[in-house]
């Protein structure tokens, strides 16, 4: 096996696109690839210093949202323009910008689900950023991406995840098991 030293390589990464409004109401998105489930009901994302972090000290909610295929160039050039220096930065990705139903945040309708949340915790907080945990306070999916059981059915969405070793992003593609279920054949 070849060593190598110590990176950002937890895989996979998923390409969050985070909405949040600035004191005036004007939305704004980011890219942000370090973050996950805390628990059954919150997340946890690692943010620097950023207009979106500007924002969540204003207000307090936000949306979370995945890049797909179809969303990857713009979800990309969110992660890479500041709202501090672009004013035009949302209405260059092209997106439909609707109020969240259950917090003060934007949706983006081009994604196919949405997570509505509200922070709960800053973790070493500085000014370079902070440890976000956040409460989930709803999930909205479009109808065209949920399975024949009426839930969301990820394999539709065409999600991406960061490769960070090679800096591109990858389709997530097939189902290949059933968790919590298949490795009962080895009981």
């Amino acid at each position: 096996m070849k060593s190598f030293k110590s990176n950002a390589w937890l895989l996979p990464q998923p390409v969050m696109v985070i909405g949040t409004y600035d004191q005036e109401g004007k939305p704004n998105a980011m890219n942000a690839a370090w973050g996950g489930q805390w628990d059954m009901k919150e997340i946890i994302i690692s943010l620097g210093s950023h207009q979106t972090t500007d924002n969540l000290a204003k207000n307090p909610e936000f949306t979370v949202t995945f890049a797909t295929a179809e969303t990857m160039i713009a979800s990309d050039y969110v992660g890479i323009v500041s709202g501090r220096n672009t004013p035009d930065k949302m209405e260059r990705t092209g997106w439909t910008i609707e109020k969240a139903p259950n917090i003060n945040a934007p949706i983006f309708k081009e994604f196919p689900m949405t997570l509505e949340c509200r922070v709960k915790q800053k973790i070493d907080e500085s000014e370079t950023g902070c440890y976000l945990i956040a409460e989930i306070v709803n999930i909205l999916c479009d109808e065209k991406y949920l399975a024949e059981d009426g839930k969301p059915d990820v394999a539709k969405m065409g999600l991406i995840t960061l490769d960070p070793v090679h800096h591109t992003y990858i389709q997530l593609g097939e189902t290949v098991g059933k968790a919590f279920a298949d490795g009962k054949q080895l009981k």
